[in-house]
């Protein structure tokens, strides 16, 4: 009994709701009673091609039952993104290409695996299509039974998309349905969900009681705060840090958060002591920036080793604090022809699409051998040894054809 009251304990911290504390202590105890796994769902819909770390605090959350020896049961949603999970959304989502899907859901495991225990005791990947694609006309009508159009109406992004007199479509209510007969085809025990899916998870509740199973336990973790300490962490707003940022981007990114971001980062990203983490935050017992650099190293060495976190930190200082340019800047093959300074920075591959270069450009963020860039069309002739400099960590150096 002691240790499951442990347990719960490191299981609540980062967690926002128990749906409910108590069936938890009680699955809890009878897995040990048991002596067996309880099954750990997270379902994933492949609808972006890369993982950045708001996706990670949940599977943070699944690794630590991982860590108590139960069964992560990783649901890849090739099916349900099909649909478009309506959470959040203002409009209808756009459906996507099976293609994309298959592409994203490989990339999606891939970097999972940065997080999670992959070995095949601790992880069960399925993808829904495994038995959404074989439902039956009846056995949907069925599904959809078990829940009133009142029910449906009642979730947030649908009573306020009905408020300002956007459409809602019936397909939009099958997705909750659907990824709630997943929780019932995979049996699980408890499902994890960022708060943005607890209407979803819950759904998942009545499902199973429906098909007279005993409801999963829901738990709810925060949304990430992204970069800019306003929206959600999120690749299309570029606030975001990729699992597969190198070091040195990792590093800088995580030093660019204010200050007052950094509890949250800390309790969500890290496994530092919640005691430990309120000396670190307290600006009269650390230094902000030394605080924030041993966040930057924390989450680093979690996807790389020390070795690369200390090379990224070393690297930082000499960029910022000694005003210094980077040693092992990409040098990029240019022809000596005039070319846009928003074109400039595609082509050396120092933003991903002309639209993040015309931002970076307004918002000061361009600068060529020290001279700021404010003009996304400013002409400019490319000179042998030119350095170009986008936003505060990333250079290129020029050599012309």
């Amino acid at each position: 009994m002691a240790d499951v009251k442990l347990q719960i304990e490191q299981l609540k911290r980062g967690t926002v709701e128990i749906f409910n504390e108590d069936e938890l202590a009680e699955k809890l105890k009878a897995a040990v009673k048991e002596k067996r796994q309880l099954r750990i769902k997270l379902g994933m819909d492949p609808t972006a091609p890369d993982i950045h770390l708001g996706h990670t605090v949940v599977m943070r959350k699944m690794r630590q039952f991982q860590d108590m020896g139960h069964k992560a049961v990783l649901i890849i949603g090739d099916y349900t993104a099909r649909i478009g999970d309506p959470t959040g959304q203002n409009t209808t989502r756009p459906t996507l290409s099976g293609e994309a899907i298959e592409k994203n859901a490989t990339t999606y495991l891939e970097q999972a695996g940065k997080v999670l225990d992959i070995s095949p005791e601790r992880l069960e990947v399925r993808y829904n299509s495994e038995w959404l694609e074989k439902m039956t006309l009846m056995e949907l009508i069925q599904l959809a039974a078990k829940k009133t159009v009142a029910q449906m109406l009642a979730r947030d992004s649908f009573k306020q998309r009905l408020q300002n007199d956007i459409d809602v479509y019936t397909h939009e209510f099958i997705y909750p349905l659907m990824q709630g007969y997943d929780s019932v085809v995979v049996k699980s025990d408890v499902e994890l969900g960022g708060t943005d899916q607890t209407f979803n998870n819950l759904v998942g509740r009545d499902i199973q009681r429906a098909y007279e199973q005993v409801p999963q336990v829901v738990m709810t973790m925060p949304i990430l705060v992204g970069l800019d300490g306003k929206d959600k962490m999120s690749k299309s707003k570029g606030n975001y840090i990729g699992v597969t940022d190198s070091p040195k981007d990792m590093f800088g990114k995580v030093m660019s958060i204010s200050d007052e971001m950094m509890e949250n980062y800390f309790t969500l990203l890290t496994d530092i002591p919640a005691e430990e983490i309120a000396e670190l935050i307290d600006s009269g017992k650390t230094h902000p920036k030394e605080a924030k650099v041993l966040l930057g190293k924390t989450i680093v060495t979690q996807f790389y080793d020390e070795t690369a976190a200390q090379t990224a930190a070393e690297e930082f200082d000499k960029v910022f604090a000694q005003k210094q340019v980077p040693q092992d800047m990409p040098t990029v093959k240019i022809p000596s022809e005039p070319i846009t300074a928003a074109k400039l920075l595609l082509k050396c591959s120092l933003v991903s699409s002309g639209g993040e270069g015309k931002r970076l450009i307004s918002g000061g963020g361009m600068s060529i051998d020290g001279e700021k860039i404010t003009d996304q069309n400013k002409q400019i002739t490319p000179a042998e040894g030119m350095v170009v400099r986008a936003g505060k960590l990333k250079f290129a150096k020029l050599s012309v054809e």
